[in-house]
Parts: C-alpha cells; sequence; structure tokens
C-alpha cells in the first residue's frame, strides 16, 4: 500500500514537472526566446504534443530545414491535424517547395473543400508553378469568402495585367467595400486608372496612398508623371524629387526633373540635372545633349551649349540636327563674320538635302549683308 502511494506521488511530482517544463516553453516562445523555448520543448516527455511548436519556433529563428523536419514528425503522430498540415504547406511553399506544397493543399481541399484559405494558398502555390489553374482557386477562395482581400488582390491583378480594366475595377470595388484602406488594391486602383491614361483620377489613389504613410520610388514617379500629363509642373517637380531620393543615380529621373524644371524656365536646375543624367549614362546620348545645348543657349551660355552639340555629334556623327546646332551656335558665339559665313557653307556643302538649309542660305545671305555693310562704312 505505501509503495503504491510512493509510486503515484513519483508519478505525479513527474507530471508536475512536465507541465511547469511545457509552461516555462510556452512562456519563453511568447516572450520570443525562441531557442531557450526550442530547448524546454525538446526536454518534454512527450514530443509528439509538441513537435508544431519546435517548428513554430525554429521558424521564428528563419531556421526552416529544422521546422520542415519538426512539422513532418507532427503529422506522422497526428495525421488528421489539418492546422498543422496547413502551416507545414505554407512553409513548404515559403521555402519554394511548390510540388510538395501544392499535394499538401489538395489533400486539404479533398478533407474540406469549404475552407477559402485552403483555395488561396493552393493559388499561390500554382502561381509559382505557372499553372494556369491559379486563378481559378482564386476565384474558389472568393466564393467561399467574398471579403478575402488576399483573393481579391490577387484577382484584380491578373485582370489588370491582362489589360481587362473592368473586370480589374470591379474586384477592387469589392475588396474596398470590405477594407476601405486596403493598400495594396488602391495601389492597383491607382494603376488602373494611369494605364488608361486617366491621370486625374490617378492622382487621387496615388495620393491616397500617399496618406497612408506609403512612400516608394514608384509611387512618386507615377505622381511626377500624372501630374505632368495635367501641366502640374510644380507638384510634378515636387514627387520626381521625392522619387529621386530612393535612387539618387537614377539617370532617367535626374533627366525628368531637369525637363521639367525647363518647363517652369528654371534653367540653372535644368541644367545642372540633364548634366548630372548624362555624366551616369552610357547609351548613345545625342537627343540628351541636344536639349541640354538648348537649354544652355537659352542662358546665353553659348561657349558651354557648342561643347554639348559637340557631345551630340560626338554620340551621332550622322546627325544633322546636331551638326546645325553646333554651327547656329557657334554664329552666336563667334564675333568673326567671315568665320561664321564658312561654317553655313560647310554644313550647306557636308549635308546638301538638309531640312536647315533654308535657314542656313537664310543665315549666309544676311551675313555676307552685315559683312557689305561693315566693309562700305570703312
Amino acid at each position: 500500500m505505501i509503495r503504491t502511494v510512493l509510486v503515484c506521488l513519483v508519478m505525479l511530482v513527474k507530471a508536475e514537472a512536465q507541465t511547469s517544463v511545457l509552461t516555462i516553453a510556452d512562456s519563453l516562445y511568447l516572450n520570443g526566446n525562441y531557442s531557450k523555448a526550442i530547448e524546454h520543448y525538446k526536454s518534454y516527455d512527450n514530443q509528439s504534443e509538441v513537435f508544431d511548436k519546435i517548428a513554430k519556433a525554429y521558424i521564428a529563428i528563419g531556421n526552416y530545414d529544422a521546422a520542415l523536419k519538426s512539422y513532418e514528425a507532427s503529422i506522422k503522430t497526428n495525421p488528421n491535424n489539418s492546422l498543422i498540415k496547413y502551416e507545414y504547406g505554407k512553409l513548404l511553399s515559403k521555402t519554394k517547395n511548390y510540388e510538395n506544397a501544392s499535394h499538401i493543399f489538395k489533400n486539404l481541399i479533398e478533407v474540406d473543400n469549404l475552407n477559402p484559405n485552403y483555395h488561396y494558398e493552393l493559388g499561390l502555390v500554382l502561381e509559382k508553378l505557372k499553372d494556369s489553374m491559379a486563378q481559378n482557386k482564386f476565384y474558389n477562395a472568393f466564393k467561399l469568402d467574398s471579403t478575402h482581400q488576399k483573393a481579391i488582390y490577387s484577382l484584380a491583378k491578373n485582370h489588370l495585367i491582362k489589360g481587362e480594366n473592368k473586370l480589374a475595377d470591379k474586384y477592387i470595388d469589392i475588396g474596398l467595400s470590405s477594407y476601405e484602406n486596403n493598400k495594396e488594391l488602391i495601389s492597383l486602383k491607382a494603376q488602373n486608372y494611369f494605364v488608361r491614361n486617366l491621370f486625374d483620377d490617378a492622382i487621387v489613389w496615388f495620393e491616397k496612398l500617399i496618406g497612408l504613410n506609403e512612400s516608394s520610388q514608384f509611387i512618386h514617379e507615377k505622381l511626377s508623371l500624372s501630374y505632368t500629363k495635367i501641366l502640374e509642373y510644380e507638384k510634378a517637380i515636387f514627387h520626381a524629387e521625392k522619387a529621386l531620393k530612393f535612387d539618387p543615380e537614377n539617370a532617367k529621373n535626374l533627366y525628368i526633373l531637369g525637363q521639367l524644371y525647363e518647363r517652369i524656365q528654371d534653367l540653372a536646375k535644368a541644367e545642372e540635372y540633364i548634366s548630372m543624367s548624362l555624366k551616369l549614362q552610357d547609351y548613345p546620348l545625342d537627343d540628351e545633349y541636344m536639349n541640354l545645348g538648348m537649354i544652355l543657349n537659352k542662358q546665353e551660355k553659348h561657349k558651354e551649349a557648342i561643347e554639348a552639340y559637340n557631345k551630340a555629334v560626338k554620340e551621332n556623327p550622322s546627325s544633322e540636327r546636331a551638326h546645325f546646332y553646333v554651327v547656329f551656335t557657334k554664329d552666336q558665339y563667334y564675333k568673326d563674320i567671315e568665320t561664321r559665313i564658312k561654317l553655313y557653307e560647310a554644313f550647306k556643302k557636308k549635308f546638301p538635302k538638309s531640312d536647315f538649309l533654308r535657314m542656313v542660305d537664310f543665315r549666309i545671305s544676311a551675313l555676307k549683308k552685315e559683312k557689305f555693310i561693315k566693309q562700305d562704312e570703312k
């Protein structure tokens, strides 16, 4: 009798100790001490009860291989636990084990085809596998739960990519009706207007993203272009400068900013940004140098303009336009009349069928008259 009582007491103490181990492990996990939690979970006698907890702790510290092994062990001991299989399937997908993940989610759907998340997760996996049935799975998730924001986003995005703008709008509006501040759907809404050149509407939705503390190079680039299209150049410049902060050496954005400053007649800024852009680019830049030359000419910086036009000629030696503007700018910069006449005559000889010949002939005639008058005055 006494022996029986002692055995019971030992078992009770042991059970309490194990309960304490589990309580401590859970507490460590909840407080973010994942490695220590794993140590305590592994010291728990009934491992089948904690394999999934060990897996979650491994996920938390980024050891996905160990987490997958723990889930596999958990499934072997708990073959009917759908929640564990679901978490295992998501981890397989996260680690790009798409075929295995697909198998897991298909099995889960066979057990419960009314769970929208099973269909959604399978859709994500099939999308990675480039399986055309992916959208069907997203649609199933949506039909089972018309407020499923992630499924709605996937459907809307697919319709937008395919150019099915009205269908994209339909799903976006459905999603926003149940979650008006869904940033992903708002972004799609803005892009849907943008691709249709409805820039006023696009601005409203891109600005709404800004109001929700979203700020990215993409958003500011699109806002800048949208404001440019409706001729609001000051706002276009504001967002172009914001976009540039994300990538200060983005040659394209530097050039765009220079063009915008030219439009508001801030030629110094235009020169600054276009010059910066040209230094960063390594493809033919004759048009860009031509634009810089024009900006310099407007500031009567003819010497610098000649240098820019000469670079345009170097970039594209066959460009009549570039050659003409070299001559035209030298005409404004040089004082010697005979030299200026010879420049135009050399251009005419080089490009006998040029579209600029009428202007060339006009300048040659005007310069010869000026030369004659000055000689006559002597």
